[in-house]
């Protein structure tokens, strides 16, 4: 406990003032966060990052990542994002066969959908920031912490019947309800003590959709390392595991809050 409580000060002292403060600083950082999220996909499922495949993923996320105030640098060629996802895939296909199926398409399909999975969430988290400001920023991340409070907090008092055994053991039905009673409680605070762009009722609304889903990307990150064997995604954060184990809940989280709220 002492370990996670250190690694979540000096964490926050780096990434709260860099979000506060946007700008390049900000892109910087998440296009970090998802370099290292996706090599930690890579991890987990045995597949080299340095490798032809594993270096085409991470230049076809660079190119993905990159926001819309500098979409012209990949359109340079006059060519569209989807153009080079299209390209990349196509990439990653061939060499299945240049490498005699030492690279599966079942390695691939992971890769190509890791990317998807890293890049939608990490995309939304820029674009929120530059279209929304900090608010909504401050308004997923709060909503996120008191869903994982709530739900553990709760589950640990009075949970007893379990949630999905098979994927989290730990997790129980009245944690899961829970969180989202605790989420419910900071959207209601931030809609009537901040200029979020949202009536009361809608923000309700969409508070609960958003701790459903982040609970739900818990569990497909929990899935996913049950898949693989693994208990951390990555041991970047001593205490707490790796980036994926710290945002799976704000990648589901981040689109949803781009298309319901922005």
């Amino acid at each position: 406990m002492k370990q996670r409580i250190i690694t979540a000060i000096i964490a926050a002292a780096i990434f709260i003032p860099i979000v506060i403060y946007g700008g390049m600083p900000f892109t910087v950082l998440v296009y970090l966060l998802a370099f290292v999220a996706l090599g930690e996909a890579f991890r987990m499922s045995k597949l080299k990052i340095v490798s032809f495949p594993g270096i085409i993923s991470f230049i076809m996320l660079g190119i993905f990542l990159i926001p819309h105030p500098y979409i012209n640098i990949v359109e340079i060629f006059g060519l569209s994002k989807m153009d080079y996802i299209y390209f990349g895939l196509l990439l990653l296909l061939c060499y299945t066969v240049a490498s005699k199926n030492r690279f599966t398409i079942t390695d691939a399909s992971f890769m190509f959908l890791s990317i998807f999975y890293v890049f939608l969430g990490f995309y939304n988290f820029l674009y929120i920031r530059e279209q929304g400001g900090l608010t909504p920023i401050l308004y997923s991340l709060f909503i996120i912490w008191a869903t994982d409070s709530g739900a553990y907090f709760i589950g640990r008092a009075i949970g007893k019947r379990k949630l999905w055994p098979e994927i989290s053991p730990n997790k129980t039905v009245e944690g899961f309800i829970g969180g989202i009673v605790c989420a419910l409680i900071v959207g209601i605070l931030f809609s009537l003590f901040s200029n979020i762009p949202a009536s009361m009722l809608k923000l309700i609304i969409i508070t609960a959709i958003l701790s459903v889903f982040g609970q739900m990307g818990d569990l497909v990150e929990s899935a996913l390392k049950r898949h693989f064997d693994v208990k951390d995604s990555g041991k970047i954060l001593p205490g707490h595991g790796g980036i994926l184990d710290r945002f799976d809940s704000l990648l589901f989280v981040w689109p949803l809050i781009s298309y319901l709220l922005l």
